[in-house]
């Protein structure tokens, strides 16, 4: 058997367009352009690169974006007083911290100093209580970007195992809540899963992940996801991206597990587009929350 591969990309640039049509409309209705703004500190090539794809993105989709250039000497406390005035600013929908930080910033005090209604990263306490109570202001890029694809795809989580590995606080633990909600971004069939999460301290690993309908690799870590802890006929979800050498691999044996999963995410070209999507689809609610808020 050899699986389907899911096209992310191709997903991720049908669900821009949708947005850029909704965008315009926005801007003819309200007058306003939605407007992103985000704080790069110090000059990682990786997190540049990140950057400027989501400031092409903004303008493909008709919206403003920002960005702030801070060096790497930056601390915690200039950092701090930007994000006061970014949350300030009337014109400023969305803020975006470029992570990771410099290990000398209190990176935790920088999240959680992002207003809660221009937190597109959906990373700020209040917004991650409303997740997990399932009625989300917005929903984390990422693991959005998951559901939206199993939805687009016809992979339905309802009634289904799914296993997680992975417990970050921007993959792994957002994406368990949202499978176990009884309602998705894509529905009722879009959630109501039973979901396992696993991480470095899960004992036989394998054996767990061998009962997933629906296994989705979050945990970072090159190729760790192998054809022998796969269950014939899964669908396997790569969120991973690693770089080896020149080329960038994903948490799964691609090669291997393809021959026995009934889909599978390439890297790149899977998960990683649609986080992108979904970062301008918060952003274009954030600004819609912030219009109407300001005519009430």
């Amino acid at each position: 058997m050899s699986a389907k591969v899911l096209d992310g990309k191709r997903i991720a640039l049908q669900i821009r367009s949708e947005i850029a049509e909704r965008v315009l409309a926005f801007r003819e209705r309200k007058g306003v352009a939605p407007c992103l703004a985000a704080i790069l500190v110090g000059d990682d090539p990786a997190s540049q690169v990140y950057v400027r794809n989501k400031e092409i993105a903004c303008s493909k989709a008709g919206m403003d974006s920002k960005l702030f250039r801070l060096p790497a000497a930056t601390n915690t406390e200039d950092l701090l007083k930007l994000l006061e005035t970014l949350n300030a600013d009337t014109t400023i929908h969305g803020i975006l911290v470029q992570l990771p930080l410099p290990s000398h910033i209190d990176q935790r005090r920088v999240l959680d100093a992002v207003s809660p209604e221009k937190d597109v990263d959906a990373f700020a306490p209040e917004n991650v209580g409303l997740i997990s109570q399932g009625r989300p202001r917005y929903l984390p890029c990422t693991p959005h970007g998951v559901l939206q694809l199993l939805h687009r795809c016809g992979i339905p989580l309802s009634g289904v195992e799914v296993v997680v590995v992975g417990r970050s606080d921007i993959v792994g633990k957002p994406l368990v809540s949202m499978c176990l909600q009884k309602e998705g971004p894509g529905g009722a069939s879009n959630a109501n899963a039973t979901v396992t999460c696993c991480h470095s301290q899960t004992r036989n690993l394998g054996e767990v992940t061998r009962r997933a309908d629906v296994l989705i690799a979050a945990m970072g870590r090159a190729g760790a996801i192998t054809a022998d802890m796969v269950k014939p006929g899964a669908v396997v979800i790569d969120v991973g991206i690693n770089r080896e050498g020149d080329r960038l691999v994903g948490d799964v044996d691609f090669d291997a597990v393809s021959q026995v999963a009934s889909a599978i995410t390439p890297v790149p070209g899977g998960i990683g587009p649609l986080t992108i999507a979904m970062l301008l689809e918060n952003t274009l609610v954030a600004a819609e929350f912030a219009t109407n808020a300001r005519r009430s």
